[in-house]
């Protein structure tokens, strides 16, 4: 084990890298209205911003999981910063839109950081320091999009669209100039070469199930254009399970989803994801619409920022919860009851949309069963491999969840724009209804699936399965 040289200084700029990471993923939720209007673009068109830095991060963590993971990692981790930086300076340029995502979609390579900070703190800390601060940078993740949110949204209201690109670049910049100070070089062995072919496989099926579903209202359902690039993409992503399961170094070892708990974990991550990103997306567009057309509230973006807040605080604590109703009821209980309370989230948003307020609540219900989620997953997915593999099991689940965001990102744009009537500004009431009826269906989805997978053939927990458990929620 190489000890840092100043583990007081490693753990809050580790802790200070996984809030980098969080803020700039979140960043283009609550200004997409606003990059519209500034852009003089669509919704669809500019939800791209946000969309873009996800399918990036898709693909992008099992990338930099695997190229961190060894004796390089120091310096994968200043080049991912670099980018990052790179990125939100090409987003606040004024160079129109094409330029703004394409510097999103270069921070989207900051979302694969957060393992390898969780790698550093377990190789250069010891023991409580370094437990403590692994379970720190998995509450961050959650924290640090609340953070993001209004932080964005003040910046964006003082000075502008591109002042928040620059404020996220300056931070990702004194990322990099602080780990460049603290970080200290790893001793790990190399795992193996890096999988270029099934990462261009991968990107190249999600990206064109991504761009076929934002096309819908453009080209219409009819339209055979449509169709091939989906079949496309559909034979891309299975070529790439067909490459994954039979190259010597997968991107993402598929052959490691064994068992029906792994299974079970891995399509709900997907359908989690998806849901997810529905209201991340929806509630910002919603708030931010003008009262006048009926359905808005005519809010600013700091505003807008501060209705999803309830979101990241209420995270953590379904997080918590997650781990008591585990150790009461058992670990199969917690995704259906953690999909049931989702979906409860989408039922209010489809009933109560007359006041703010209740923005805040649906918020704050939908937080509470997206950290339960978020916790149950990783106990269910290394229950059925050794320590050893952990992180390889965990790198799927990773993928399929950035992949279920970037396709509720892009499902959101796809239904908003088909709500908005011509000449009209701001989606109508309708649009918001049809996605809480989606969201309803994706959340009973997976308590029908979770339940199925888990519930009638559960076993009482091995030695090692609980220790796993305890640990992987008490990370939450």
């Amino acid at each position: 084990m190489t000890v840092a040289r100043s583990p007081r200084a490693l753990v809050p700029v580790l802790v200070f890298v996984g809030t980098v990471v969080a803020v700039i993923s979140s960043l283009g939720a609550p200004l997409v209205p606003a990059i519209a209007e500034t852009m003089r673009t669509t919704l669809p068109s500019a939800q791209w911003s946000l969309t873009a830095t996800l399918l990036v991060g898709a693909v992008a963590t099992p990338v930099v999981g695997r190229l961190g993971d060894g004796p390089h990692r120091r310096g994968v981790v200043l080049a991912v910063l670099a980018v990052v930086t790179l990125g939100g300076v090409l987003a606040a340029l004024p160079l129109g839109l094409g330029w703004l995502i394409a510097g999103r979609a270069l921070q989207g390579v900051g979302l694969g950081l957060t393992p390898l900070a969780m790698a550093t703190a377990r190789e250069a800390l010891e023991g409580p320091r370094s437990r403590s601060t692994i379970a720190a940078l998995s509450v961050t993740v959650v924290s640090g999009v609340g953070l993001g949110y209004p932080l964005a949204g003040l910046v964006a209201e003082l000075g502008g669209v591109h002042a928040a690109f620059w404020a996220g670049a300056g931070v990702s910049l004194a990322a990099l100039l602080a780990c460049a100070a603290v970080l200290p070089p790893s001793t790990a062995a190399p795992r193996g070469r890096l999988d270029v072919v099934g990462a261009l496989l991968l990107g190249a099926g999600v990206a064109g199930l991504l761009f076929a579903l934002g096309q819908v209202e453009a080209w219409g359902w009819a339209s055979p254009l449509l169709w091939a690039l989906a079949a496309g993409s559909a034979v891309a992503l299975g070529a790439w399970v067909v490459w994954e399961r039979r190259t010597t170094w997968p991107l993402v070892d598929l052959r490691l989803a064994r068992g029906r708990p792994a299974r079970t974990a891995h399509a709900a991550a997907l359908l989690v994801g998806l849901s997810n990103y529905l209201l991340l997306t929806a509630v910002p567009v919603l708030a931010q619409a003008p009262a006048s057309d009926g359905a808005g509230f005519g809010t600013s973006i700091v505003v807008a920022g501060l209705v999803l807040l309830p979101f990241s605080a209420a995270s953590v604590l379904g997080g918590r919860l997650a781990r008591l109703l585990a150790d009461r009821a058992g670990r199969h209980v917690v995704l259906p009851v953690a999909a049931a309370v989702q979906g409860a989230a989408f039922v209010l948003f489809a009933l109560l949309r007359t006041d703010l307020w209740q923005l805040f609540v649906v918020m704050a219900v939908a937080g509470l069963g997206v950290g339960a989620s978020f916790a149950a997953f990783p106990a269910l997915v290394v229950s059925a491999v050794p320590p050893s593999e952990t992180g390889s099991a965990m790198s799927l689940n990773q993928v399929l969840r950035y992949v279920g965001f970037a396709l509720g990102s892009a499902l959101t744009a796809t239904v908003l724009a088909a709500a908005t009537p011509s000449g009209a500004g701001a989606p109508a009431a309708g649009g918001y209804t049809t996605l809480a009826v989606v969201g309803v269906a994706a959340c009973a989805t997976t308590a029908v699936v979770a339940w199925l997978g888990l519930g009638r053939r559960s076993s009482p927990d091995r030695p090692a399965d609980a220790a796993a458990r305890s640990g992987q929620l008490s990370a939450r």
